[in-house]
């Protein structure tokens, strides 16, 4: 089934045998698969995001998020899962879409300074905030992950970072820490946090997630926040992550890591590729000795599977 986006159609399964921009066995397969780490990462970059004015101003100034969280919500789950399990040409042709809605993206924030999406600043923190947010929250609510494995993650998040005009892609996290201490000055608190809290902890947004879990999914997010983030946006003992919530999600995540559905981009892409449906649901080894030195599964390499 082909998925909209923007006018633009998503078959994860056509053409047979192109690679995606990611491989399949990189730990992004295994972080992107999982509904509960994207939902709680997503939420968290955001929150890193809006600490920024400028960010903040741009996304509640000219989206449609504060109108249609879902309708929003979905396009951005869209967009992510197209650079991860797309055909690569289908993911560059919505990458460039986002590209050209973010080129209108200009104003100023209540303060009176000015912004624009395509700043080279802004764009490296938001794919930075991204790749931090859904990789913590894997680690923290699904499955730890290797040194090895968080750098690898990095490096293969790399070809799709560059084609959203991101100049200083996220290598580690130390990238990440020392992208955050160049832009903590500029944190604050606002009223519009609270208000995208309330969207995520109403349903509205995480449509994906059982509602018993959306409180806890807030809680979680802002968990993931470094301190010093959460004192600049004043989100306090309120907001902290309990016991009932935490086993609850990490319940969850394990959980929906274990579902083998055939309607998730992580199966459909396999089976393009001329892998088994549950290919990203294997072990690293299993996947390592399946694919071998096939190299149409991986990115770059021109289509060969029938």
């Amino acid at each position: 089934m082909a998925v909209g986006y923007k006018g633009y159609q998503i078959d994860y399964r056509r053409p047979l045998g192109e690679p995606a921009l990611v491989a399949p066995t990189s730990p992004q397969w295994r972080v992107f698969k999982n509904p509960i780490a994207i939902a709680i990462g997503g939420v968290a970059a955001v929150l890193l995001e809006f600490a920024d004015a400028r960010i903040r101003s741009g996304v509640w100034d000219h989206s449609t998020y504060k109108l249609d969280p879902i309708g929003r919500s979905k396009r951005t789950g869209i967009a992510a899962m197209a650079g991860v399990f797309g055909p690569a040409s289908a993911a560059r042709r919505i990458i460039g879409g986002v590209n050209r809605m973010h080129r209108k993206v200009v104003g100023e924030t209540p303060n009176g300074e000015a912004y624009r999406a395509l700043d080279p600043e802004l764009l490296d923190w938001v794919s930075a905030t991204a790749a931090y947010g859904f990789l913590e929250a894997y680690h923290c609510f699904v499955s730890p992950l290797s040194e090895e494995d968080r750098r690898t993650y990095y490096r293969d998040g790399e070809p799709i970072a560059r084609l959203y005009g991101v100049e200083n892609p996220l290598s580690s996290d130390a990238d990440f820490f020392a992208m955050l201490d160049r832009l903590l000055p500029r944190f604050e608190a606002h009223p519009i946090n609270l208000e995208f809290l309330a969207i995520i902890q109403s349903g509205k947004a995480a449509s994906a997630v059982p509602k018993i879990l959306h409180r806890a999914l807030a809680r979680a997010a802002i968990s993931l926040l470094p301190d010093a983030v959460r004192d600049r946006l004043e989100l306090g003992a309120e907001f902290d992550l309990t016991v009932t919530d935490r086993l609850l999600l990490r319940t969850a995540g394990k959980l929906a890591g274990k579902v083998r559905s055939r309607q998730s981009p992580a199966w459909q892409a396999a089976q393009r590729l001329g892998l088994p449906g549950e290919f990203a649901w294997l072990s690293p080894a299993k996947q390592r000795k399946m694919v071998g030195g096939r190299a149409s599964v991986r990115p770059g390499h021109a289509a060969t599977l029938t």
